[in-house]
């Protein structure tokens, strides 16, 4: 219900009242191939798939989502309407690009952790009112999606912590008042802030920008006194340093990046009958 939510909208961004070539479309079926104009990883079956129910198209998938692509290749192909598959096209095309973009930026930061067990997770860093659909695209990538929205996990960033007076009162008073399955998430800057966060209860500490020796001065801690908290390192994240991150001991890696870094890939579409 929310993809098909999602496409109704976006088709209607670019088709409005109606796309005025189809007053004067020849009366005709058509063919057309997505064809990739640079590497990358596809993402955007299932939006897809909801675009061409609503545009009377059929598609028939040469690569499916979380399968790499390279120059040259087909990675689908429409039939319908000369009409309804030209109304479709540009809103096809940018659903793929951009899934397949975020898809393709995240797949080296999954592939640099293999090995470690630790996970990676995006944020909230997303576009305004595509967070459903980046998150997608972050999944097929294969990373893991952080919380949703501020309605499904307490996290208690820097802003926060700054208006709280007493923490172990106020980790008391919220585990009274939200859901008994939330999680408690503190984020933390120094050893010392992340061993008062498990001290009062938390049941995730970040480690925000933290140096990898203060990360595992954390790991330490967590490992002798609270084996069940999880922690996160978050802040700086590259495919350079993601590797000696992971090895601390961590069991999660959050980066923005994986999403507002990604590049556009290069697809295009040609008629071909």
């Amino acid at each position: 219900m929310i993809i098909d939510e999602f496409v109704k909208e976006v088709l209607l961004e670019d088709i409005g009242r109606g796309d005025l070539f189809g007053r004067v479309a020849p009366k005709r079926a058509a063919t057309a191939e997505v064809i990739a104009k640079s590497d990358g990883i596809v993402a955007g079956e299932p939006y897809l798939e909801a675009l061409a129910h609503f545009c009377r198209l059929n598609l028939y998938w040469l690569k499916k989502d979380g399968e790499r692509f390279v120059k040259g290749d087909t990675i689908l192909k429409v039939e319908g309407s000369a009409a309804d598959l030209l109304a479709a096209e540009r809103t096809l095309l940018n659903m793929l690009l951009h899934a397949s973009s975020i898809a393709t930026q995240v797949k080296p930061y999954v592939k640099a952790l293999d090995g470690t067990g630790v996970l990676l997770l995006d944020t909230r860093k997303t576009r305004p009112m595509l967070r459903n659909f980046e998150k997608y695209a972050v999944r097929v990538g294969g990373a893991v999606n952080h919380r949703m929205g501020l309605d499904d996990a307490l996290m208690l960033k820097d802003t926060h912590l700054s208006l709280i007076d007493d923490l172990e009162s106020f980790i008391r008073r919220a585990r009274r008042e939200i859901p008994f399955t939330t999680k408690i998430e503190i984020e933390c800057e120094s050893v010392e802030a992340a061993a008062k966060a498990m001290d009062v209860g938390a049941d995730i500490v970040m480690c925000d920008n933290m140096q990898i020796d203060h990360i595992k001065e954390v790991v330490l801690y967590r490992n002798d006194n609270y084996p069940g908290i999880l922690l996160e390192a978050s802040g700086n994240i590259t495919l350079e340093n993601i590797k000696e991150v992971a090895q601390t001991g961590i069991d999660a890696i959050s980066s923005g990046s994986i999403i507002h870094q990604s590049r556009w890939i290069d697809l295009s579409m040609k008629i071909v009958t």
